[in-house]
């Protein structure tokens, strides 16, 4: 009796191991896109230069972003930026947000915002919108947990922000990728 009941328990304990070394290694995906998320945003908000700012810019995050923990904490490494955490345009409005970064907000509300913050240099970096064409300027593209990003130039040279021309040559490079 005690026999089959091991042999009954085998396949129980693999499959738990096997659950266990499949969890750990999309925790560990999902560490790896976090960071690459970071690191890309950071890069970007460092390298750009808004008229008249003389301290650090208020990076104005959606909380509908997937990644917006990983962007207001803290870390190892002082961030370029004061994270702001916002539920809706009213919330950004308020806050004088220098840059938002878009959770699931479709490009046609990231637009919306754009025609309210009118006249004030803005830099607008979206999570979901990987075609990049209205709304943003900077759109991640996260696929299969790798981290790219495209840049719309027409919305870039109507935020009132200048981008190290670096940052542009590296989005045009991604996208190949």
């Amino acid at each position: 009796m005690r026999h089959i009941f091991y042999i009954a328990l085998c396949p129980l304990l693999l499959a738990l191991t096997l659950w266990c070394v499949n969890a750990s290694a999309n925790t560990d995906m999902q560490a790896a896109t976090a960071k690459s998320v970071r690191s890309i945003v950071t890069g970007i908000v460092s390298y750009t230069r808004w008229p008249s700012l003389d301290e650090l810019p208020r990076l104005c995050i959606y909380r509908s972003a997937r990644y917006y923990l990983t962007l207001s904490e803290a870390g190892a490494t002082p961030l370029p930026y004061i994270p702001v955490m916002v539920h809706d345009a009213p919330d950004a409005l308020a806050a004088g947000c220098n840059a938002i970064y878009f959770g699931a907000e479709s490009p046609a509300d990231q637009l919306e915002l754009i025609k309210r913050y009118q006249g004030k240099p803005l830099l607008l970096i979206a999570e979901q919108n990987p075609e990049c064409v209205i709304g943003s300027a900077f759109c991640l593209i996260i696929r299969d947990d790798i981290v790219r990003f495209s840049v719309n130039l027409d919305a870039l040279s109507r935020s009132g922000v200048r981008v190290n021309p670096d940052v542009l040559i590296l989005a045009r490079n991604k996208k190949h990728e």
